[in-house]
C-alpha cells in the first residue's frame, strides 16, 4: 500500500475519517483477515459490501484482503485469493474470516488480531472466526456467537465469554460476532445498516435477494441434526412433533406416528437419540420459542400456548433449566437493528 492509505492510529483520527459531517457517508475500509484453508463461504460477506457501492451510486467501503504473509491464500475450496500482507494501515472495520476445518492460529495472526484493538472502530469474526478473536484475547467477558457446532468447546475453552450458540449474530460494544458462515451476510447486512441506513440495507437485499433480516436462531437448522435420528420411523415422528407442537405431545401419540408400540418406540427413540421423547419435544418447543420470541410479534403468553407449554410459567422454567435465560431476557436481547 501506498504511504497515503497509512492512517494514524489515534482513535479519534478513525472518528473524523468515519464521518466527514455534511459529506454524506464517509468511505470506509475494511479487512477481511484471511489465513490458509479460510472458508470459502466467507467472502459472501463481500459481496454485500460491494453492492452497497452500487446501490448508494458512491464508494461507501473499500475492501482490502490481509494474511500474515500476503500473497497468495488457499481457500477450503482451492480458490485462491491475493493478500495484502499485515502491516500498520488503520482499518475502519476488521473481520477474521472462519474455517471448518480448525488448526492452531498463527502468532503472527494473534498478535495482529490482538493489537487492532483501540485501532479499529469494530472488529468482526465469521462462524471459528470467533476463536481467533477469542485466542487474541479480545472477547474477555462479552456475549458472542460462533457457529452451533462450535458454541461448547468455545465456552469450555473461554469461560469468561458469554456464548449464545443460538444466535445468528452478535453485537457487544465494537464486537460483532456471526454464527455459520452463511450467517456473516446478516452481520454484514447489520453493518451496513447501521453504517449508512435502512433504505440502502433494503435496496442491497433485493439487489442480493436475501432477507433483510433473518428472524431466528441457529436452532431452527441444528436442533433436529442435533437428535440424529437414524431410523424414518423416529423421524417421522419427530417431524410430526414440530408440526404440532400446540398439541399434547404423548408417547402414545408420538409412536402411532412413528407406527410403532409406545413400548417400542421409546426404547428406539432413546436408543437413536439418546434422550426420552420428552425432553426432545421439549428441546423442539424451546426452539420454536425462542424464534418467535425474536420476532417479537405475539406476547409471551401467546408464544407459550402456541408452542405447547401451556402458560409462560412453564415456558420460563424450561428456558431456564436449558439456558438460564428467559423468555423476557432473549425478547429483550433480540433489538431492532437500528438500535445497535
Amino acid at each position: 500500500m501506498s504511504n497515503e492509505s497509512r492512517l494514524p492510529t489515534d482513535v479519534s483520527y478513525i472518528r473524523r475519517f468515519r464521518t466527514s459531517p455534511g459529506k454524506g457517508p464517509a468511505m470506509q475500509r475494511i479487512g477481511f483477515i484471511m489465513f490458509p484453508n479460510f472458508n470459502v463461504l466467507s467472502l459472501s460477506t463481500v459481496a454485500v459490501f460491494e453492492t452497497a457501492n452500487t446501490v448508494a451510486q458512491e464508494q461507501l467501503y473499500e475492501m482490502h484482503f490481509l494474511s500474515e504473509t500476503g500473497g497468495p491464500i488457499r481457500t477450503s475450496t482451492g480458490l485462491v485469493v491475493e493478500t495484502e500482507a499485515f502491516d500498520e494501515t488503520v482499518f475502519d472495520t476488521l473481520v477474521v474470516c472462519g474455517t471448518l476445518v480448525v488448526e492452531p492460529f498463527s502468532p503472527g495472526l494473534l498478535a495482529y488480531v490482538k493489537n487492532a484493538r483501540g485501532k479499529t472502530r469494530r472488529v468482526a469474526s465469521m462462524c471459528t472466526g470467533a476463536l481467533v478473536l477469542a485466542e487474541a484475547g479480545l472477547l474477555d467477558g462479552c456475549r458472542v456467537t460462533t457457529h452451533w457446532d462450535y458454541a461448547r468447546d468455545l465456552q469450555a475453552r473461554f469461560p469468561t465469554l458469554k456464548v449464545e450458540e443460538d444466535r445468528i449474530f452478535i453485537v457487544d460494544g465494537s464486537i460483532w460476532t456471526s454464527a455459520g458462515c452463511t450467517a456473516c451476510v446478516d452481520l454484514a447486512l447489520a453493518m451496513v445498516e447501521k453504517d449508512v441506513g435502512r433504505e440502502v440495507t433494503k435496496s442491497v437485499t433485493r439487489t442480493l435477494v436475501v432477507f433483510h433480516r433473518r428472524a431466528g436462531g441457529q436452532s431452527q437448522f441444528s436442533a433436529l441434526l442435533e437428535l440424529d435420528a437414524k431410523s424414518d420411523r423416529v423421524q417421522d415422528a419427530l417431524i410430526f412433533a414440530r408440526r404440532n407442537l400446540r398439541e399434547p405431545l404423548s408417547v402414545g401419540l408420538l409412536a402411532e406416528a412413528a407406527r410403532l408400540s409406545p413400548r417400542q418406540f421409546s426404547r428406539v427413540f432413546r436408543a437413536e437419540t439418546g434422550q426420552s421423547p420428552a425432553k426432545a419435544i421439549e428441546s423442539l418447543r424451546l426452539e420454536a420459542a425462542r424464534l418467535m420470541l425474536e420476532q417479537g410479534r405475539q406476547p409471551v403468553e401467546a408464544v407459550a400456548k402456541e408452542t405447547g407449554f401451556g402458560d409462560r410459567e412453564r415456558m420460563r422454567r424450561a428456558f431456564l433449566r436449558a439456558s438460564a435465560q428467559t423468555p423476557q431476557a432473549i425478547r429483550n436481547a433480540s433489538p431492532p437493528l437500528a438500535s445497535f
